[in-house]
């Protein structure tokens, strides 16, 4: 009896201690992404501000361009922050298992590493056009290349530092998961024992 009662609460023990470091963990994680939704929203806002008030002031149209575009940017970018962060609110009201926290880390991470892939590809697009716009002597290629060159500069530099963030609170999931591979599905606890 008293074998079964000891087993039986180091179940429960070690179950309780994986749920509190999951519940530690995904805050890390929500709180992490939250940070970039704010930096990217702010970042959002700068653009719509500046990019607005330059291109109803300027005379020069390749700078209007430029301002045109990242006015448009700014709000692309300000969007998407916003839904980033409502999306983070629902989160954090959730109780997440073991898989389903694992799930959401690899889905942050990929999200990140994509993006960065079509930073490069924003990058490339402005540079396209800045060149043709000097060969063609075109404002509107120069200044939407210049803008875009920054914007994509700026994404680049953003989720490469969001994904190693992620990728490396991932690596503590990941860790711990390994260290630790208890399961509970709501009716049954389990724990691997390594002999």
């Amino acid at each position: 009896m008293k074998k079964a009662l000891t087993i039986i609460l180091i179940l429960f023990s070690a179950h309780a201690f994986a749920q509190d470091s999951l519940k530690i963990f995904n805050k890390s994680r929500i709180s992490i992404t939250s940070s970039g939704m704010e930096v990217l929203g702010g970042w959002g806002i700068l653009n719509l501000g500046t990019g607005a008030i330059g291109w109803a002031n300027s005379t020069n149209l390749e700078s209007r361009y430029f301002f045109e575009m990242n006015t448009i940017w700014g709000a692309a970018d300000f969007g998407v922050a916003l839904i980033g962060y409502g999306g983070l609110q629902k989160q954090r009201k959730k109780t997440f298992t073991a898989a389903e926290t694992l799930e959401e880390q690899k889905r942050i991470e990929k999200i990140f590493f994509i993006n960065g892939i079509l930073d490069v590809a924003y990058i490339g697009t402005g540079l396209y056009l800045k060149l043709e716009g000097d060969s063609r002597n075109s404002p509107i290629m120069k200044g939407y290349g210049e803008s875009i060159l920054i914007q994509g500069g700026f994404l680049l530099i953003f989720d490469g530092v969001m994904y190693h963030a992620e990728k490396t609170n991932g690596n503590k999931l990941r860790s711990f998961l390994e260290k630790h591979p208890i399961t509970f599905d709501g009716k049954r606890v389990g724990m691997v024992f390594n002999m």
